[in-house]
């Protein structure tokens, strides 16, 4: 009966973490639309420090929606492991990448589709190999983890970078290099999951009628949760107002998915038990993933479409024959002469 329930929580956890991409992407069309409606008016917009867009409705749909998705993000965390939740999360690039499309005239070309399709393809082998067990099971068990010398090193490391970025390069590269507001989100993702994660087992552990309402890492781990997510909230918003969706959503989702993977690694221990090639299957998913974020990201600007493909396919087929032919009359030609 204890293996029957932790099938179906991985279960649940999947359909979960499906239906937090489907939010989450929609979402960002959403935000992006509300802020394009800002820069008409001539308000001051969020990539300069400007918080009009809370006055667009549209914006607040794409904050209900994403809010929706991470509601249904919190609930996958508390059924599954981190690592087998969060590279789902490409498929929310890939709705992002398509609705981008239709909703903002942003184009999508062939190399873009290639790219979603291994986005997929690369979040299916993560979650084949993932790890399908929970390594802490109660809030007393991450408390004990968080700990641990590692974790420390890896949290006091994060919020150090995430400080520079914030009040140095932010101020001076913000505007011009997309990576300085999507690391700053990435990296305090790792403090958000973390949280969720925590505050999923304080769930687990009040419906078996544990008084963990008076253990104050509950509160810690609530307070961390609201900070970390309004300073992802307000930089994510200022990369989607200065750069293209199509950029902002594959290179977070990056930055992000190997930031909490780090992070689940290192504080959860999610991948002490697993098998050699779970984890190169793990990497290789991962590596997959990354290729098909960078087809869809590097080449977003070149215009070619299958059939200018497939002619191209056919000239290149006729050029060859074609110089065959030459180099064949040219030899019996020489020949001859001979």
């Amino acid at each position: 009966m204890l293996l029957v329930s932790e099938r179906y929580s991985i279960y649940i956890g999947l359909a979960l973490a499906v239906s937090s991409s489907l939010f989450i992407g929609y979402s960002f069309i959403l935000k992006k639309k509300g802020l394009l409606q800002l820069s008409k008016k001539g308000s001051t917009r969020a990539g300069q420090g400007g918080h009009a867009y809370l006055k667009e409705w549209i914006w607040w749909a794409g904050l209900i929606s994403m809010a929706a998705g991470e509601a249904a993000n919190f609930a996958a965390y508390t059924f599954a492991p981190a690592t087998l939740v969060t590279p789902l999360g490409a498929l929310s690039v890939l709705i992002s990448a398509v609705l981008s499309s239709y909703c903002l005239n942003e184009h999508l070309n062939i190399h873009g589709k290639l790219g979603c399709m291994l986005s997929i393809l690369g979040s299916t082998i993560m979650v084949i190999h993932a790890p399908h067990e929970e390594e802490v099971k109660t809030l007393h068990e991450m408390g004990i983890k968080l700990k641990d010398t590692g974790f420390i090193v890896f949290a006091v490391s994060v919020i150090t970078i995430s400080l520079l970025l914030i009040f140095i390069a932010a101020p001076r590269k913000g505007q011009t290099n997309v990576l300085v507001f999507i690391s700053i989100c990435s990296l305090i993702g790792a403090f958000s999951v973390s949280s969720v994660k925590g505050l999923g087992l304080v769930i687990k552990d009040l419906l078996e009628n544990k008084p963990v309402y008076k253990d104050p890492l509950a509160y810690i781990l609530l307070l961390i949760l609201i900070i970390s997510v309004s300073i992802q909230i307000n930089y994510l918003n200022k990369a989607l107002d200065t750069f293209n969706t199509s950029i902002v959503t594959p290179l977070y989702y990056v930055f992000f998915t190997t930031v909490v993977v780090t992070c689940s690694v290192i504080l959860f221990k999610e991948w002490n038990n697993m098998k050699v090639d779970d984890i190169i299957g793990s990497l290789s998913g991962f590596c997959t993933v990354i290729i098909g974020i960078f087809l869809l990201h590097a080449f977003k600007d070149l215009n070619l479409t299958w059939d200018q493909l497939l002619n191209l396919t056919k000239k290149s087929s006729y050029q060859s024959a074609k110089n065959g032919s030459d180099d064949q009359n040219t030899l019996l030609e020489d020949i001859e002469n001979q």
